[in-house]
C-alpha cells in the first residue's frame, strides 16, 4: 500500500494528466452570444481519427436534435444559399482539430443548444453525453435589417462566423450597396450567391482572410451554364449577380492535383454584370477562374496548371500575375461568341513555378468556338511560356490546315510581349494563325484593347469604382 502522501500526489498527477488530455471545445461550454452559423470545433492533444457514431446538436428546450451527423457518412448533402444538393464534408479534420459543420440554418437565434458526441466518433477520444458539458446560447437577434456593413469573423466576434451566413442575411434582389468585411481567419466553406447585387466582400488582409474548400467536379458534378444546372464545383459561386466586388482576400480550392476541375471562383453573370475582382489571390490546379460575363480583374495573383482561366467573358485583366504550377499546361481557354470580347490582358505577367516550361497562352477548338479571343498587351512572359505560344485543338487526325481555316476569326493577338528584362520576345516560332500587333499597322486596335470601357462594353469604367479609393485609403 502506498504511503498517504504518495497516494495523494499520484491522484493529483493523474487528475492533472486527465485535464491536460481533455479536448478544447468551441464554442466553449457555457458560452453565450454565439453566431448561429458558427462551425463547431474540438481540438485534441493529438491528431484524431474519424470512427463511427453520431454527433447531435440538441435544442435545450425540447431536447430534440436539430442536427445529426453520422461519422460513418463522410459526405452529405445540403443547400448552399438558394442552390440545393451540394455535397459537403460534415466533419473535417486538420491536424489536432476536428471541425463540425451543421447544415446552413440548422441553428437559429435566441436558442440554447447542447452537443453530444458518441464514444468512438473520434477513435481514442472520449464521448460527450452530459447535456452541460458542451452547452452554448446563440445571439438574441440578427443584425438590424438593412445594415450596409456586416463583419464576418471566424472567432465569433463579428455579426457572422461564415461568409455564407452573411450572404444569406442579404435579401434577394438587393440593390443597396453593402460591404461584407472579412476578418483575418480561415473560412472553410462553400459559398454560393444568386440574384443579390451591389455586394462587396472585402478582406481585412489579402493573405490572411482566406476562403477555402476542397470542391471539385468529382464532389459536385453539374452541367453548368450551358446545361440545365448551375455549377456547384467552385469554392465561390456567383450566379446572375450585378455589381459584385471581391477585394483584398484569398480564395483557395484545396483539391489536390488530379482531382478534376476545381475552380476557386465561378461567375455566371451577364454582359452588364459590372463584376470586379481586385487584390485577390486565387489558388487551384485545374480551372481556377471561370468567368462567363462582364468582369474587371486587377492586381490579382492566379495560379493553376490546366485551362486555369476560362469562360466566355468579356474580361479585362490589368496588372495581374498568372503562375503555372506544372509543365505543358494552358493558361487559358476562352469560349466567347461574336456577341462580346473574350479575355484581354493588359500589363500582366505570365510566369511559372521553378522549372515549369512549355505553357501555352491559350488553346481552343475552333470548330466549336470560332470566335475565341485572347489579347495580350504589354505583358511580361517568362521562359515558362512555350515559344509557339498558342494551340488549336480538334478531332484526332484533323489536318493543321483545316484547323487553321476554321480559326479565321480566332484572335490570338499580342502587342509588345517582352521578357522580365524588358526585351522583346522571339515571336519567330509563334503559331501561324496568331498575330503580333504593331503600332504602325494596328494603332487603333491597340488603343481600343487597352481600354477596359471598350473591351467590356456598356460604357462602364471599372477603374473609377469606389473600391479602389477604399483600398488606397487603407494603405
Amino acid at each position: 500500500m502506498l504511503p498517504i502522501h504518495r497516494s495523494i500526489l499520484l491522484t493529483a498527477l493523474l487528475a492533472t494528466a486527465a485535464h491536460a488530455a481533455s479536448p478544447t471545445l468551441f464554442p466553449a461550454a457555457g458560452s453565450s452570444n454565439i453566431c448561429p452559423d458558427t462551425p463547431l470545433t474540438i481540438t485534441f492533444a493529438a491528431p484524431p481519427a474519424l470512427g463511427t457514431g453520431t454527433i447531435q446538436i440538441i435544442d435545450a428546450d425540447t431536447h430534440k436534435p436539430v442536427e445529426t451527423i453520422d461519422a460513418a457518412t463522410p459526405v452529405a448533402t445540403k443547400d448552399v444559399g438558394p442552390l440545393s444538393d451540394y455535397s459537403y464534408y460534415p466533419i473535417i479534420i486538420t491536424g489536432n482539430e476536428a471541425a463540425i459543420y451543421p447544415k446552413n440554418h440548422a441553428l437559429t437565434y435566441h436558442k440554447t443548444y447542447y452537443v453530444t458526441v458518441d464514444e468512438g466518433v473520434f477513435k481514442g477520444g472520449p464521448g460527450i453525453t452530459d447535456p452541460n458539458a458542451w452547452r452554448f446560447t446563440t445571439k438574441d437577434a440578427p443584425p438590424a435589417a438593412g445594415a450596409t456593413k456586416l463583419t464576418i469573423a471566424a472567432d465569433g466576434t463579428g455579426d457572422f462566423c461564415t461568409v455564407q451566413g452573411a450572404i444569406d442575411f442579404i435579401p434577394d434582389n438587393n440593390t443597396t450597396p453593402t460591404t461584407l468585411f472579412l476578418k483575418k481567419g480561415i473560412y472553410t466553406e462553400l459559398v454560393a450567391i444568386q440574384n443579390k447585387h451591389a455586394l462587396t466582400l472585402l478582406g481585412e488582409d489579402r493573405k490572411q482572410s482566406i476562403i477555402q474548400y476542397a470542391n471539385n467536379d468529382k464532389l459536385n458534378h453539374n452541367n453548368g451554364p450551358d446545361g440545365k444546372h448551375v455549377y456547384h464545383r467552385g469554392v465561390f459561386l456567383a450566379d446572375k449577380c450585378h455589381d459584385l466586388v471581391l477585394a483584398n482576400l484569398t480564395i483557395n480550392d484545396t483539391t489536390p492535383k488530379g482531382g478534376s476541375q476545381a475552380e476557386a471562383i465561378i461567375f455566371n453573370g451577364t454582359n452588364t454584370a459590372h463584376a470586379i475582382v481586385t487584390n485577390v489571390d486565387l489558388h487551384s490546379f485545374q480551372d481556377t477562374l471561370q468567368i462567363n460575363g462582364q468582369a474587371y480583374i486587377s492586381h490579382c495573383d492566379i495560379e493553376g496548371d490546366v485551362d486555369f482561366m476560362w469562360g466566355k467573358g468579356p474580361c479585362f485583366f490589368e496588372n495581374c500575375e498568372s503562375k503555372a504550377l506544372n509543365t505543358k499546361g494552358y493558361y487559358t481557354q476562352i469560349r466567347n461568341t461574336d456577341a462580346n470580347h473574350g479575355y484581354v490582358y493588359f500589363h500582366c505577367t505570365f510566369d511559372g513555378s521553378p522549372g515549369v516550361k512549355n505553357m501555352f497562352l491559350s488553346r481552343i477548338e475552333p470548330t466549336r468556338f470560332p470566335n475565341s479571343e485572347v489579347v495580350l498587351l504589354d505583358c511580361t512572359l517568362t521562359d515558362a511560356v512555350n515559344p509557339i505560344g498558342w494551340m488549336l485543338n480538334g478531332p484526332k487526325g484533323t489536318p493543321p490546315e483545316e484547323l487553321a481555316k476554321s480559326a479565321a476569326n480566332v484572335h490570338f493577338w499580342e502587342f509588345n510581349s517582352h521578357t522580365p528584362e524588358v526585351q522583346p520576345i522571339d515571336a519567330g516560332k509563334r503559331l501561324r494563325i496568331s498575330r503580333q500587333l504593331t503600332q504602325a499597322q494596328d494603332a487603333e486596335a491597340i488603343k481600343n484593347y487597352s481600354d477596359p470601357v471598350w473591351v467590356l462594353g456598356g460604357d462602364w469604367n471599372p477603374r473609377s469604382a469606389s473600391i479602389f479609393g477604399l483600398l488606397q485609403s487603407a494603405k
